[in-house]
């Protein structure tokens, strides 16, 4: 039987699609080993011995059982149920009707109970949702929980978006907090877009850390890039290179808005 570990190794079969999350990879390797399975029977050929058809049906299995320890134990519900399920799939014993039953309760859990219970991570990623709760700002909540939803999703460039608004943001709560927003807003009494405000903040004699202080400008272009450049897509590691700055510099405006 499947059993879930917190750790594995995790195999590249031919149908891993590294890129997708682990539940789409258990649906689409739990449909492929029922067709792997017809084709054999079909062929006359066992899923048992040494043949073309029971290795790819083990490398599924593998790819399976791998997949199923990257999901988040906390949405499995119940997981030996599932682990069973996963069992019938692959297993060479299983009777035809008995493996595509299997395959279509797998299915229908994984689409309802760990989907529906695995929305995205919201407390954790790019940014610590604890710290946001402290500042009593709903809109602020919302967006960092966007931020760190969609990070969790791989939607790396709604992600990049939004750090750019909740920096924006926060620039913003800090020249309010000061009596000085005056200074962030152009000639028609509207406030600056994030480029410009980094520029107005650096110019205030805020009690800034030293890292911001230094490296602040390299954040004017976050989330510029995915939002007007039709050809630019953002990836994970365009996130990760900017996360720690980011997290600071958010941190570093609160302080000095007094929401921290």
């Amino acid at each position: 039987m499947a059993t879930r570990k917190k750790k594995g190794t995790r195999r590249q079969g031919s149908s891993a699609q590294s890129g997708s999350s682990p539940v789409d990879r258990l649906l689409a390797m739990s449909e492929e080993a029922v067709k792997i399975a017809k084709t054999a029977r079909r062929n006359n050929q066992g899923l048992g011995g040494m043949n073309f058809y029971a290795n790819k049906m083990a490398d599924l299995r593998a790819d399976a059982t791998n997949a199923f320890r990257e999901v988040d134990e906390k949405t499995l519900g119940d997981a030996s149920a599932l682990a069973e399920l996963i069992e019938s799939v692959y297993s060479a014993k299983t009777k035809p009707k008995e493996r595509s039953q299997a395959a279509r309760d797998l299915k229908f859990a994984l689409k309802t109970t760990v989907v529906r219970h695995s929305s995205a991570k919201e407390d954790g990623g790019v940014f610590p949702l604890v710290k946001l709760e402290r500042t009593k700002r709903d809109y602020l909540i919302r967006v960092g929980r966007q931020i760190n939803g969609a990070y969790d999703r791989g939607w790396y460039d709604a992600c990049a978006v939004m750090m750019r608004r909740l920096l924006e943001t926060v620039i913003i709560e800090a020249f309010e907090a000061k009596g000085t927003d005056s200074r962030a807003k152009d000639g028609n009494g509207d406030f600056l877009m994030l480029t410009k405000l980094v520029d107005k903040a650096l110019g205030e004699s805020w009690n800034l850390p030293r890292n911001v202080k230094k490296d602040l400008p390299k954040l004017k272009d976050a989330g510029h890039r995915s939002a007007h450049n039709r050809w630019y897509i953002a990836e994970k590691d365009d996130i990760d290179k900017i996360e720690p700055l980011f997290r600071e510099s958010v941190e570093a405006f609160l302080h000095v808005a007094g929401l921290l």
